[in-house]
């Protein structure tokens, strides 16, 4: 046998690491395709196409609230009000369509407003006043779910007009197999997010505050100005976000965006997004809410109670955090 010369055997090193690489820094794509092999052999359902678009139809609202969360968490904080600013904002926005008689246009922009307003203040209470983001974020928890119940009076606003269906309900192609437009908006926000986080000044500052804020302070990064921006523009993500589930219900109710913060953060945690913050990218977020969906997706499919499956959600996150514990030592 002929022996391998240095060239070939430098060539299957630099294949293996490349592998090793990629499994570590998106082991959540091949625990997707895993989790998909498992389900297709349990359910001749699962792969149709109907059921794929279904799964990516589902996971594009939390997947982008995700993209806000990921911004914060690479900054090392985390916010528990996105999902309140979701279910507040698309009640507004239904409530000036459907009593105040608002163009929708209107809406939409009030409605993203109030979202960069209650962003804006938790990063403002956070970078500037030094409270705790979990204090912090937690209050404007309470204050958007409050004001969710005061705009809907703790009731549906059914019926959104027209001119708003295409943004949760639309697809490229036809409903019978179109693609949903919800789902090319996730896709071109995670590429825009993408580009900000690594080309970008601000996506620099971001990670530079995630690894060490005190140090990127006496780098010259202004902190404070750099936090209350990445709080702002995720509160304006989740009204986004709150707006496109708003049109695929179409209707508003004090149950929508329900715990959407914490599977933005399993979603980003699970994707590999460090909660030390400044380890991570942004679209392994994306792949974090797609595995969250399809794993109770096939949970419906296989009539798992669904009195289980918070349980399961629940396990899902601890585990996703002692990894993530885990990654962080060994570094």
């Amino acid at each position: 046998m002929g022996s391998v010369s240095p060239e070939g055997r430098l060539n299957r090193r630099s294949i293996v690491k490349g592998i090793s690489l990629f499994t570590r820094n998106y082991a959540i794509v091949v625990a997707v395709i895993v989790l998909g092999i498992i389900y297709a052999f349990s359910s001749e359902y699962f792969l149709s196409f109907r059921n794929i678009r279904n799964i990516l139809l589902q996971s594009s609202a939390i997947a982008i609230v995700a993209i806000g969360q990921a911004m914060i968490l690479l900054t090392g904080d985390f916010d528990l009000s996105l999902g309140q600013i979701v279910c507040f904002t698309s009640a507004f926005a239904a409530w000036m369509m459907k009593f105040a008689g608002a163009d929708p246009l209107f809406a939409v922009l009030a409605a993203m407003g109030f979202g960069c307003l209650m962003g804006a203040c938790n990063g403002f209470l956070i970078a500037c006043c030094k409270i705790p983001a979990f204090v912090a974020t937690l209050g404007m928890q309470l204050v958007g779910m409050g004001l969710a119940r005061i705009v809907t009076n703790a009731s549906p606003i059914p019926a959104m007009p027209r001119e708003l269906e295409w943004l949760g309900r639309g697809f490229i192609g036809g409903a019978d197999w179109g693609i949903p437009i919800s789902v090319i908006i996730m896709i071109v926000m995670y590429v825009l997010f993408m580009f900000i986080s690594r080309r970008t000044r601000l996506g620099r500052n971001i990670y530079a505050i995630g690894g060490s804020s005190e140090a990127a302070y006496f780098s010259g990064i202004s902190v404070k100005k750099n936090k209350v921006a990445v709080f702002t523009i995720a509160g304006a993500i989740s009204a986004f976000g709150g707006l496109i589930l708003l049109s695929r219900l179409d209707s508003a109710a004090v149950t929508n965006g329900y715990q959407y913060e914490f599977d933005a953060i399993i979603s980003c945690v699970i994707g590999g997004i460090s909660l030390a913050g400044g380890k991570g990218k942004v679209i392994q977020a994306l792949f974090g809410a797609i595995f969250l969906t399809l794993f109770f997706n096939g949970m419906t499919m296989l009539n798992v109670h669904p009195f289980i499956q918070p349980v399961l959600k629940g396990l899902v996150l601890i585990g996703a955090v002692a990894i993530d514990v885990i990654r962080n030592r060994k570094r």
